[in-house]
């Protein structure tokens, strides 16, 4: 063999080789070649997940056959971060056997709504029974709102923190997180603990109206605090339009349909420097997140313009 027929012959066997274990890997689920999300550091965790966040809502009240598909098509779209809570009507039930097939693969984060020791235990025992695993990756206090009823109340002596840190020591749970929807519990609640995560309404309307994530984003970051974004996907408050608000009932917004803006804001959210944003709880929104997600790109200055224009037309889900 002389050195061209060589070359082009070991080139061919390498190139061989290389597909063998692209698919060897994507049958053992270790690399997904029809994965387009990226994935992003997770704070200070040293864990990777994917951009767009899987809201349990998404499955609450569905069939059972109905939760496993979108949970299915989920994860081959790349998703690893599920995300549920108690309060989400039947949501956990409905995905706990729906994400079954994928618990060691995936990032499972749950919330919990109590303020007590005693009561935070209670409803983690319940989660787990009901999501059908033995830990969570992620457990979090829920909807932080007031300074003295949420954050004072949870971080006392018989407050929810001990809970967590008991079910922490005991591999129970791997991280501490909050979420909140107003700027003076989440910068308490940072100064009281070291969370490992945040979750946090980054929308682009509450921003151009009163820089409402600001703040709260400049301490996260300083912490090397995961900064998980809620309604990302908000348009406004809900106004005199009854036909739209049923077709989304499970949204307490007005939520961004057009795939446009839809973009446009999701783009803008990623660009705050999120880990990952969790759409709105209606499938359809969820799916066109899902599709918008991989294209979106950090916005032009003509971009940031025209959503500044838009957003003094809208009324802000939060107040500043």
């Amino acid at each position: 063999m002389d050195r061209r027929e060589f070359i082009k012959t070991s080139a061919i066997v390498a190139s061989a080789a290389l597909i063998s274990n692209k698919l060897a890997n994507a049958m053992s689920g270790d690399e997904n070649p029809m994965n387009k999300l990226d994935k992003n550091n997770l704070g200070k965790t040293g864990q990777k997940i994917s951009i767009i966040g899987f809201g349990g809502i998404v499955v609450m009240n569905a069939e059972p056959a109905a939760a496993a598909k979108a949970v299915a098509d989920a994860y081959e779209k790349g998703i690893n971060y599920f995300d549920v809570a108690p309060s989400y009507g039947d949501a956990e039930i409905k995905l706990g056997p729906a994400l079954k097939p994928y618990r060691d693969k995936v990032f499972l984060a749950c919330k919990t709504g109590k303020r007590d020791k005693a009561g935070a235990k209670q409803e983690l025992d319940n989660s787990l029974k009901h999501l059908e695993t033995d830990h969570l990756d992620l457990y979090q206090l829920h909807a932080l709102t007031d300074v003295e009823k949420d954050v004072k109340a949870a971080m006392a002596k018989d407050g929810a923190i001990q809970a967590f840190l008991e079910a922490k020591k005991a591999g129970i749970i791997k991280y501490i997180g909050f979420s909140a929807h107003s700027p003076q519990a989440a910068l308490v609640a940072m100064n009281e603990f070291d969370f490992d995560t945040i979750m946090y309404p980054v929308n682009f309307c509450t921003h151009f109206h009163s820089n409402f994530e600001d703040e709260v984003l400049k301490v996260a970051k300083k912490k090397k605090i995961g900064i998980l974004a809620l309604k990302a996907m908000a348009l406004q408050k809900w106004q005199n339009d009854e036909v739209k608000r049923k077709e989304y009932g499970k949204c307490w917004y007005e939520p961004i349909d057009e795939p446009k803006l839809a973009k446009l804001a999701l783009s803008w959210t990623f660009s705050q420097g999120v880990t990952s944003a969790l759409p709105p709880g209606d499938e359809k929104l969820f799916r066109l997140a899902l599709e918008l997600a991989p294209d979106c790109k950090k916005p032009t200055k003509s971009e940031l313009a025209e959503l500044e224009t838009t957003a003094k037309s809208l009324q802000p889900i939060l107040p500043s």
